[in-house]
C-alpha cells in the first residue's frame, strides 16, 4: 500500500480555486511534518508550503497570500488549498511527509506519486 495518498489536482482557469489533499495511510502511530513541493518539466522541484506536527505553517514567496495548509492531525491528512490560482502555478505537485522519530515510530520520509495541477489563462 502506498504511504501516501495525494488527489484533488485538476484544470481550472487562472483566478481559480483547488484544494489538494495528502493523506498519510497505515501509519496511525507515527506523527509528520507535511511539505508541498511542486515541479514543472526541465525544472527542479521547488518547495511551496509546509506544516508541522504542532501547526506551524510556512510558505514560499510566490503563493503567500493565495495558498494556506492546514492538517486533520487525526487523519494523518494534509490540505493546501489554493486560491487566485495563476498560469505559472502549473507543476505536478507532491507531498512529502517525515515521521517525527519517537518510541513508536522509526524514522520514516514518504513521497507522494504527484497530483497535476494545470492552470490556464
Amino acid at each position: 500500500q502506498v504511504p501516501l495518498v495525494e488527489s484533488g489536482g485538476d484544470s481550472v482557469q487562472a483566478g481559480g480555486s483547488l484544494r489538494l489533499s495528502c493523506a498519510v495511510v497505515g501509519q496511525d502511530k507515527c506523527t509528520f511534518d507535511m511539505t508541498w513541493y511542486r515541479q514543472t518539466p526541465g525544472k527542479e522541484r521547488e518547495f511551496v508550503s509546509r506544516i508541522d506536527s504542532d501547526g506551524n505553517t510556512r510558505y514560499a514567496e510566490s503563493v503567500k497570500g493565495r495558498f494556506t495548509v492546514s492538517q486533520d492531525t487525526a487523519k494523518n491528512t494534509v490540505y493546501l488549498q489554493m486560491n487566485n490560482l495563476k498560469p505559472e502555478d502549473t507543476a505536478m505537485y507532491y507531498c512529502n511527509a517525515v515521521g517525527l522519530v519517537t518510541l513508536f515510530c522509526s524514522p520514516r520520509n514518504y513521497w507522494g506519486r504527484g497530483t497535476q495541477v494545470t492552470v490556464s489563462s
